[in-house]
């Protein structure tokens, strides 16, 4: 691997999904949490300290990462599906949320509760999307890109396996 921020490589924009793809996407999304869980369950406080490259984030700061992330892509569904002035995602500062108090120490626990619980809801509202509620699009200001639900589902779905192989690089387990 060369680049080690992007261990999965950077998030590939497609133009539409099919419900096949759509469906599959979902089911990442829906078993992200329990693969999470599997994954740091044993680990020691030093494993938890560990980072996947120099200057990066923790292994416990990408859980919490992980399940305040899962908390954004909800609430923006939710906005984009009940809000028609929404026309431009809600930014957050990543960086600073990280090191936050309950980002930086509190216990990993909670955070993996959050993500379990928040991605239920998550993967049930996705579930039952119209083809009219996928094709609602905002502007994403960073990424300089129109998103469609579709597109949101799919950047929730790389954004769990992104950060996993982080979480695996981190630990010794990738290469």
């Amino acid at each position: 691997m060369t680049d080690r921020r992007y261990p999965i490589g950077p998030f590939a924009y497609q133009e539409n999904y099919t419900a096949e793809e759509l469906a599959d996407l979902i089911s990442i999304i829906d078993s992200a949490p329990a693969a999470y869980q599997s994954l740091v369950q044993d680990i020691s406080e030093e494993d938890l300290k560990k980072t996947y490259r120099e200057g990066s984030w923790t292994v416990h700061q990408l859980i919490h990462h992980v399940a305040d992330i899962h908390m954004v892509h909800f609430f923006r569904m939710k906005k984009a599906l009940t809000e028609p002035d929404y026309k431009e995602v809600a930014l957050i500062n990543m960086d600073g949320w990280a090191h936050t108090p309950d980002a930086s120490v509190m216990p990993i626990a909670d955070s993996l509760q959050i993500f379990q619980n928040v991605g239920n809801r998550y993967v049930y509202l996705a579930k039952g999307l119209t083809p009219e509620q996928l094709n609602i699009a905002q502007f994403h200001p960073v990424r300089k890109i129109l998103l469609s639900q579709k597109h949101a589902i799919a950047m929730s779905a790389w954004h769990v396996q992104h950060h996993y192989a982080h979480i695996e690089l981190a630990l010794g387990l990738l290469e």
